[in-house]
């Protein structure tokens, strides 16, 4: 049934959730600051009318933001939409921005890309890109290296995916080599509570497994990545 309403039919995207009714913080000590946020549909928002946290992120602190994002591309650098070649593409090297935010793709899980392996190297010029392991290590290091900003993963809410649940494992061991942030919304168990409990506001939130309406953005998911990005902010 969900699949033939239109977005705006979402109950999660009545007018009430809508960016034009989110009010910034009062005296927000991020104001001015820049954030750049990489991913594919999800980071988008591909099922709450282009809407997403990263939307509602930067109007509640004052930020402003580049949202590099495509529906159905993957972090394994397998073909010219990838999140490498279009970053390195659409984002201009002269940015200056204060953090730097990146989707754990579901992308990569749903068409079954190798998943690689942590690297014993920090060299941007080691990583096998076309893994999943290589293509977020490259990420970091190419935004560290091009940026100078703190880097920021986030992973989907939990779903059924045996793959996506290897590549939380891959992204909580490259947080450790890395000492980048991670708002891990997989393990989170108010989240869990919620997906196993309470049908009624996980039906309002999720558009489908893995996107959210714009309800779920606001609701549910900023309340546990805004204040990871204001920790990056703050260093």
């Amino acid at each position: 049934m969900a699949e033939e309403m239109k977005m705006e039919d979402f109950p999660g995207n009545d007018s009430k959730y809508h960016l034009e009714n989110v009010e910034a913080l009062a005296d927000s000590p991020y104001k001015g600051k820049r954030i750049c946020f990489l991913g594919s549909s999800v980071t988008l928002g591909a099922r709450s009318m282009d809407v997403s946290f990263a939307d509602y992120i930067s109007k509640r602190l004052g930020c402003s933001y580049v949202k590099e994002a495509v529906n159905g591309t993957t972090l394994a650098d397998v073909d010219d939409e990838s999140y490498i070649s279009r970053m390195k593409r659409n984002i201009s090297k002269d940015e200056k921005f204060d953090c730097f935010v990146c989707q754990l793709s579901t992308n990569d899980a749903a068409r079954g890309l190798d998943i690689g392996k942590v690297s014993d190297s920090k060299d941007i010029d080691s990583f096998d890109t076309k893994t999943i392991a290589g293509a977020i290590e490259y990420i970091i290091a190419y935004a560290k290296e091009t940026y100078h900003c703190p880097v920021v993963f986030y992973t989907g809410s939990f779903f059924e995916s045996e793959l996506y649940s290897q590549m939380i494992e891959l992204i909580v061991a490259i947080r450790d080599k890395w000492g980048i942030l991670l708002a891990d919304l997989w393990h989170d168990d108010e989240m869990g509570e919620l997906i196993r409990n309470d049908k009624e506001s996980y039906d309002l939130y999720m558009a489908d497994p893995v996107h959210p309406t714009q309800a779920g953005y606001l609701v549910w998911w900023l309340p546990k990545i805004e204040p990871v990005i204001k920790r990056a902010l703050d260093q």
